[in-house]
Parts: C-alpha cells; sequence; structure tokens
C-alpha cells in the first residue's frame, strides 16, 4: 500500500508543476494586457498611466462635437468654466440680433421727422381745386426747403405737404428741371430736421438700405432692401435726356414713394427715390433712386437761380470702339469749352475732372455733378499720347433757353 500511494504521489507532481505554471503565465499576461490598455488610455484622455490608475480621469468621456474639444472628468472646475462660456455663447447670438433691429429702428426715428408727404391738387373743369396725386419728399433746409420728383409736383394747381408731425402747409415751387427729375419746393416753417446726404463713392453694391415714403398715400411707410447695383442709365422719352447713373434697389418702392429717400444704416440719404419696373404698376423687386450727388447739386441750382443750370462743353459723341476705353468725339461746336480747350474731333475723352469715363453716359453723370464756370480738367487721347486739357464748363443751351 505505500509503494502504491509513493507511485500515485510522484505522478501528481508533474501535473501540478505544469498547472502552476499555467497560471503563472497566464497572470503574466493578464498584467501585460492590463498595462498596455492602461497605456492606451492614457494616450487617448491625454494624461499619465499613474493618474489613470488612480481613478482621477473618468471612463467617460464626452467630446464636444461643434468645436471638436475633448472634455474629460479630470479638472471638475475647467469643465464648468467651458460649459460655462458655451452658455454664454447663445445669448451673445441672440443680442447680435436685437442690436441689428434696435439700429435699424434707431435710424427710421431719426429720419422720418425729415420726410414728408406731398399732395398736389389741380383745377377741375368747374375751377375747382381736386386731389390729383400723391409723393414723398425730403427736407433739405431747417428753414423749408424740400427736395423731392418733379413728376410728382408736374401740373400742379396746389401742392400740400403734411411733416411728420401731422402739420400742414401749403407749399410754393421753387423750380424744377425734368430731365433730371429732381425739383425743390418751400413750405413757411423754421427748426425742421433736415436731412443729412452722402455721395454715392460712398456706397457699396450689397448694402442694405431704407425707403421711408407714402406708397398709395399710406404716410411714414418703411420698406428695406439692399443696394442691387449702381450706375444705372434709363432713356424714359425720346424728348428727354437719359436718367444716368441711377441706384438699383430691391426695397419695395411703389407710387407715392417717389421723392422719398432711400437710406443707408447710418441714416443718411444716398438716393431720391424716382422710378420702378413692374408690369403692374406696382413693386417689382425693381427700384431705381437719383443719387444724392446729382439730386444735391440740381437743388442748390434752383434754389440759387430759380432752376437747373446742366454743364455743358459742346461735343458731339458717342462710345469709342478702339483699344481706348472712353468717349469718341465725333464733332466739337465752336465757341464752347471744349472747342476752346483745343478738343478735336477724332479724340477719345478718357477722363473728366479725374474721374474714368468710358461711356456717354458716364461723361452726362459727371457733369451733372458739377456747376457751370467750374474750372475742371479733362484728358484726351490723340495720336498714341494722353492729354490733360483744362476747360470751364459752360451751361447748356438746354437749360440756358429756359
Amino acid at each position: 500500500m505505500d509503494n502504491n500511494y509513493n507511485d500515485e504521489n510522484e505522478s501528481i507532481k508533474p501535473v501540478f508543476l505544469k498547472g502552476c505554471l499555467i497560471i503563472i503565465v497566464s497572470l503574466v499576461l493578464i498584467a501585460l494586457g492590463f498595462f498596455f490598455t492602461v497605456g492606451i488610455l492614457s494616450v487617448i484622455n491625454k494624461t499619465s498611466p499613474i493618474e489613470l490608475l488612480r481613478g482621477n480621469s473618468s471612463s467617460a468621456v464626452s467630446e464636444d462635437k461643434t468645436s471638436g474639444t475633448t472634455i474629460t472628468e479630470n479638472d471638475s472646475a475647467d469643465t464648468e468654466k467651458y460649459l460655462a462660456e458655451l452658455e454664454e455663447k447663445k445669448p451673445v447670438e441672440d443680442f447680435s440680433l436685437k442690436e441689428l433691429n434696435s439700429a435699424i429702428t434707431a435710424l427710421v426715428e431719426e429720419v422720418s421727422p425729415s420726410v414728408v408727404n406731398i399732395r398736389i391738387r389741380v383745377l377741375d373743369n368747374r375751377n375747382i381745386l381736386t386731389d390729383a396725386g400723391v409723393g414723398s419728399g425730403v427736407i433739405y433746409t431747417e428753414d423749408g426747403y424740400i427736395i423731392t420728383n418733379e413728376h410728382v409736383i408736374a401740373g400742379a394747381d396746389e401742392i400740400v405737404v403734411m411733416t411728420f408731425d401731422d402739420k400742414e402747409y401749403k407749399a410754393s415751387l421753387i423750380g424744377s428741371n425734368k430731365d433730371t427729375d429732381i425739383a425743390v419746393i418751400k413750405i413757411a416753417a423754421s427748426g425742421l430736421k433736415e436731412a443729412s446726404f452722402t455721395s454715392i463713392k460712398n456706397v457699396k453694391v450689397g448694402e442694405m438700405v431704407i425707403a421711408i415714403g407714402s406708397p398709395f398715400a399710406i404716410e411714414q411707410t418703411v420698406t428695406f432692401g439692399v443696394v442691387s447695383a449702381k450706375g444705372r442709365d434709363i432713356t424714359i422719352s425720346n424728348d428727354m435726356l437719359p436718367m444716368v447713373d441711377l441706384i438699383q434697389t430691391d426695397t419695395a418702392i411703389n407710387p407715392g414713394n417717389s421723392g422719398g429717400p432711400l437710406i443707408n444704416i447710418s441714416a443718411q440719404v444716398i438716393g431720391i427715390n424716382n422710378l420702378i419696373f413692374s408690369p403692374s404698376g406696382a413693386s417689382a423687386g425693381i427700384g431705381f433712386a437719383i443719387p444724392s450727388d446729382t439730386s444735391v447739386n440740381i437743388a442748390k441750382q434752383i434754389i440759387k437761380y430759380g432752376k437747373a443750370r446742366i454743364p455743358y462743353i459742346g461735343i458731339e459723341m458717342s462710345t469709342s470702339q478702339g483699344e481706348v476705353p472712353g468717349v469718341l468725339i465725333s464733332s466739337v461746336f465752336p465757341g464752347y469749352p471744349a472747342g476752346k480747350a483745343g478738343i478735336r474731333a477724332g479724340d477719345v475723352l478718357t477722363r473728366f475732372d479725374g474721374e474714368e469715363i468710358k461711356t456717354s453716359f458716364e461723361l452726362y453723370a459727371q457733369m451733372l455733378r458739377h456747376n457751370v464756370d467750374d474750372n475742371i480738367e479733362v484728358e484726351i487721347y490723340r495720336s498714341g499720347k494722353y492729354i490733360t486739357l483744362p476747360l470751364i464748363l459752360a451751361e447748356s443751351p438746354v437749360t440756358a433757353d429756359n
């Protein structure tokens, strides 16, 4: 029996040793796997293996998908600060929209007192005054000069102006010009809020603009849009000079808006509304305004002389078809500024008072911004050379004879 027991004991030893070896190897592999996993997690969490083993890094790692920033719970103070910053972003966006809204209402409040409603009356066959049309106007001076469109007051026997404070005045016509569609009327008032004007040079396509006026006789109506284009030229009829350098806008302009202001976001008048393209007669998103440079200059002439005095240099012209862009001089009238300055037929006029000229419309637009007797310089191209010539602007025969 003792011999059998010893034999069994001897046979168990190898099995036991083999089992222990397997266990030891398994533990080593587990340990290696553990440390390998810890190493990978520490890299992912951007922390040391020791900190990770201490439990300061959370197994729950969140990523802010909007910013791509990884947030861990190893620093609760930083996490709370970050979340607080995210919360602050939302009201900032809302705040900017509120600011835009407030800015628009503020500028409307700023300009509205400078906008008037204009009604015209005509005598009927019974010699009774009846309402015949409505338009808008812009207060140019605090003592009652108002700029509007010529077509608004054309044919009126009586002009009635209503100001922002609902006061009515009978207005007198100071003067008007059909070709530029500008008129100036005057009311007996003082302390009026005159509008602020800015040059079209300061206006860019795409800028936000607002029109204020009396569409369909609905007073102090505000519409909003953008500057769609600049420098539009439109021929109205054969008996009128073309309307040049107009501002195009998608701001809703309807009958009754004519003569009212188109303003920028600085509460400055950039143009006087005067035309729309529309099959129906109502706004179709294509409206036009006379730039303030032209409207103010013509208004000043009317106030000073009782009429517009359009500058003139005495040439017949067409757009150059050659390599040099500009206005081709086809003929020169003797006794006028161009001839006196030495300009000849065949010359190409390329600049007018420093401004580049490419078409006859652009030349006319530049002349409308100047006054009779202004001393200017023109640049011409002749025989391969550019020549600068001085001249003094004369008055157009069209307005001189009126």
